[in-house]
């Protein structure tokens, strides 16, 4: 791997999203031009069809694929791809986007993250019935395995998780554009209806419709865009054995998540990701999900994540605040969308421009998605120059 392909090559000059939720009166191509004109305003962009030279897309329930955003924001004459990679969608379309610049191809991109599973007519994704060594099989269902296991090797409980979403529904409420903006207890959680146990009602996220857009560039070109540019340090996509048939697979963590740490950490040169990143963006389908992540990032030792959690390390006020938007607990989950999403809000933090949920004296910042069986792992690494 040429560790040192991308390392500060790319700059981050614009981004938007638009607000997330059931959008029901709006179309994707209304929710990416929301998000677009955001990014061209926020980059200074106003010629888009002379500055864009290409466009890289993430979406996974597209209606008319590539054709939705070139229609929307008529950027006809150039390039524009698609990529689905499960909930890695967007973090994999960035990635795109970065290479196709890293070597000389482009000047200026766009990439566009979208999805409006409402329109499915479906709440969540397609259900399996018997998939897991036997066990019946459904999102919520398969994590819970996990968590289950989790609690009897570890001594983790439900109140573990539920500071999680806690958590997660206090930092929602001070993100402008999140889909849920309720405070809740941890009493709430506990006694919130089942889902699938351990997890209960505000365990899990929901699919929301949304879009997010970034305007990268050359490095040495991001200073005639703006001054408070963001650098790409690492971006990376890791795929790992179906864990469902994987005979190694131990149900404590997920080693997509492991080995596109590894990856990403080796790019941005990164030892101690605890004391070396200062804010994140994690994937929180579930509360465990989060849980877990904080160890497969090597944020904590294996089994030490709910010592963190009671003791607020990861809060906004913490030594490592996660999810400061809302993650998708709160903030929503449109698949294509979500990997491109937290860049925003990474964007956003280390730029000092997050507002009531700034974290102090952020200056590298993490966002990682997993998705599928869990088979695949997306993550960036972003920095200030």
């Amino acid at each position: 791997m040429g560790k040192d392909a991308i390392r500060d090559k790319v700059a981050i000059v614009g981004m938007g999203c638009c607000k997330f939720g059931e959008n029901w009166d709006k179309a994707p191509e209304d929710m990416i031009v929301e998000a677009a004109f955001e990014a061209y305003e926020d980059a200074g962009i106003e010629n888009p069809q002379e500055q864009i030279e290409a466009v890289f897309c993430g979406s996974v329930y597209p209606s008319k694929g590539t054709a939705e955003v070139a229609d929307a924001l008529k950027l006809f004459g150039r390039p524009v791809s698609m990529v689905q990679n499960y909930c890695a969608t967007g973090t994999d379309a960035f990635r795109y986007g970065v290479f196709s610049i890293a070597c000389g191809m482009y000047d200026t991109v766009m990439v566009v993250g979208f999805d409006k599973p409402k329109d499915r007519g479906v709440s969540g994704p397609n259900v399996q019935t018997a998939g897991v060594r036997g066990l019946p099989m459904t999102p919520a269902g398969w994590f819970a395995l996990c968590a289950a296991r989790y609690f009897e090797t570890y001594g983790a409980t439900r109140e573990d998780l539920a500071r999680i979403a806690v958590k997660n529904h206090h930092n929602g409420t001070l993100a402008p554009k999140s889909m849920l903006k309720k405070e809740i207890t941890v009493e709430d959680v506990l006694k919130a209806p089942i889902i699938s146990w351990p997890f209960g009602l505000y365990d899990c996220c929901a699919q929301s419709d949304g879009a997010a857009v970034a305007i990268l560039t050359r490095r040495d070109l991001a200073k005639s865009f703006r001054d408070d540019y963001v650098l790409v340090r690492a971006v990376s996509i890791a795929l790992a054995p179906n864990p469902q048939s994987d005979p190694t697979f131990d149900f404590l963590r997920w080693k997509p998540t492991v080995y596109a740490a590894r990856q990403a950490y080796e790019q941005a040169g990164i030892a101690n990701p605890f004391r070396e990143i200062h804010v994140a963006q994690v994937h929180d389908c579930f509360t465990l999900t989060e849980l877990l992540t904080y160890e497969d990032l090597g944020f904590c030792e294996k089994g030490a994540a709910k010592e963190h959690i009671a003791s607020g390390t990861f809060t906004l006020e913490g030594e490592l605040p996660v999810n400061t938007d809302g993650g998708l607990k709160s903030f929503g989950h449109p698949t294509g969308a979500t990997g491109v999403r937290m860049i925003y809000e990474n964007y956003k933090q280390l730029q000092g421009k997050a507002g009531p949920r700034q974290v102090k004296n952020a200056t590298v910042a993490l966002s990682h998605n997993i998705g599928g069986a869990p088979q695949a792992c997306g993550m960036t690494i972003l920095t200030m120059p």
